[in-house]
């Protein structure tokens, strides 16, 4: 077969419904990506990596949007946003509603800015400090914006607690009620005389600040730390992908879990910490005879099991069964979807029959995640390889890879079905919908979840096969399968 006429199928598969979630991978991943370039994120389009050697450029940029705006200085600039938590838009709005002097009172922007300069008529005249009632040189003393004047070493000390403190970002004037913030540049000046590398950590903190205090931007949770992060545009609940290959939510910082939110997502891990020993060990070792009700313990590989009374059971879901079986299916029998036919009457044995259906099939396919990660691509790698050496008509194997990638994020997303299952046809949500409505919806989600889990086991099975191996027109077809149905 020509490679032609597979040439437009790529070319939509890697352009089309796959780039729009995930165009980054292995193959194609920019290795530098800069913050004033035009990639993104990987999987939200509106958000950006900023490396950490790009930080300050990414700071800088909305300092000088305020600073245009407002004809502030810079320092002042920066104590806006620290205090409105660097979302430029806001300042704006403050600014537009509220007026000029709100926004700066707020802020502890002092509105009327002094000259820093000792008294022209007396040079030599000294100034008591308020603050060791000692005298000094007016060279000797510093006055901030707010017009309260101390002597160096007063500040210096004052500053020095502070930033050591951890308090650094917003540091206000030493004078009694006053809420101005200090100029950093002074602070800078005085510590620097006294303590270097205090000076840089400070210098640290206020750079740092862009990222601590700023709700679109945040570090990327990768350990080790990577050193970058991802700044959003629009949604700040969404999932993103760093440029290092971690993949989380930017809201919670977790690793990838929709369709769950991340309201579900926590109470999920704290049901599975406090839950999941428990209901592993029942659901791995015992079923309940759907028949006599006596405990049965599994001690084969069949699924089909029977109780010593005789009854014959399907080991995943309980129910009673027939005898007939083959390798793959119990004959007249299929059990993925939770039927309200397992609850009892008790509330505690009806949520231990519904979590251990829902956890089961959560940790049944990320277990399925770990070994696919570990095992599986690092064979696909080496079955890329092993291609590029071929002298064949087809010279990109890139395909291989986008199909486990793919692969990953829809079994991560199947398996964190089920937790959002749990929650949103139980309980959490019942006082919003009708028993009714939330019937007809999770058919429609279980229809749909099933279609998906298919897919994926086809995929699957797809990228286990040894298609280093195959002669060119099967490897074509092959290569078609995964594509088709990474698409889908």
């Amino acid at each position: 077969m020509e490679d032609s006429m597979y040439g437009s199928s790529d070319e939509e598969y890697y352009n089309g419904a796959y780039d729009d979630d995930e165009n980054d991978n292995e193959y194609d991943r920019d290795p530098e990506p800069e913050y004033d370039s035009d990639v993104s994120c990987g999987k939200a389009p509106s958000c950006r990596v900023i490396r950490k050697e790009s930080l300050l450029a990414a700071q800088k940029e909305d300092l000088q949007r305020v600073v245009d705006l407002l004809s502030l200085k810079e320092h002042h600039a920066r104590t806006l946003l620290i205090h409105y938590q660097w979302d430029v838009d806001k300042v704006f709005a403050v600014f537009v509603e509220r007026g000029k002097e709100k926004l700066y009172a707020e802020a502890g922007v002092s509105l009327e800015e002094k000259d820093d300069q000792h008294p022209a008529s007396e040079p030599s005249t000294e100034i008591t400090c308020e603050i060791c009632f000692e005298d000094f040189p007016a060279e000797e003393t510093t006055m901030m914006d707010c017009n309260h004047r101390f002597c160096n070493d007063c500040w210096t000390e004052y500053f020095i607690v502070k930033i050591n403190d951890g308090k650094s970002r917003r540091i206000t004037c030493m004078a009694q009620k006053c809420k101005a913030i200090c100029d950093e540049g002074k602070i800078r000046d005085l510590v620097t005389a006294k303590d270097p590398n205090l000076a840089e950590k400070f210098d640290r903190f206020i750079l740092e600040s862009y990222i601590e205090d700023n709700k679109r931007v945040k570090w990327c949770p990768s350990v080790p730390h990577c050193g970058n992060a991802i700044r959003v545009e629009d949604d700040e609940y969404c999932e993103v992908e760093c440029a290092c290959g971690k993949q989380f939510c930017f809201n919670c910082l977790c690793e990838l879990h929709s369709p769950c939110s991340c309201v579900m997502w926590d109470l999920w891990l704290k049901k599975c910490d406090d839950e999941a020993p428990t209901v592993t060990w029942m659901s791995e070792k015992t079923k309940h005879c759907p028949k006599c009700h006596k405990i049965v313990e599994k001690d084969g590989g069949c699924n089909l099991v029977q109780c010593i009374c005789g009854q014959p059971f399907c080991w995943l879901c309980g129910e009673a069964t027939g005898l007939e079986h083959s390798w793959s299916s119990i004959q007249g029998h299929t059990c993925g979807r939770y039927k309200e036919s397992h609850l009892k009457s008790a509330d505690t044995i009806e949520d231990y029959w519904r979590l251990t259906h829902y956890y089961r099939r959560y940790k049944a396919h990320i277990d399925s995640l770990k070994i696919e990660a570990s095992e599986s691509k690092p064979k696909i790698l080496d079955k890329v390889r092993s291609l590029e050496a071929k002298e064949l008509q087809l010279k990109d194997f890139s395909w291989a890879m986008s199909g486990f990638d793919r692969l990953s994020l829809s079994r991560r997303a199947v398996a964190c079905s089920y937790p959002f299952a749990y929650y949103y046809f139980g309980d959490l949500f019942a006082n919003e919908i009708t028993k009714e409505e939330r019937q007809i919806k999770q058919n429609l989600f279980e229809d749909q979840q099933q279609q998906l889990e298919t897919n994926i086991e086809r995929l699957s099975m797809f990228l286990e096969e040894l298609f280093a191996n195959y002669p060119e027109d099967k490897l074509m077809e092959t290569r078609m399968k995964i594509i088709t149905l990474s698409t889908v």
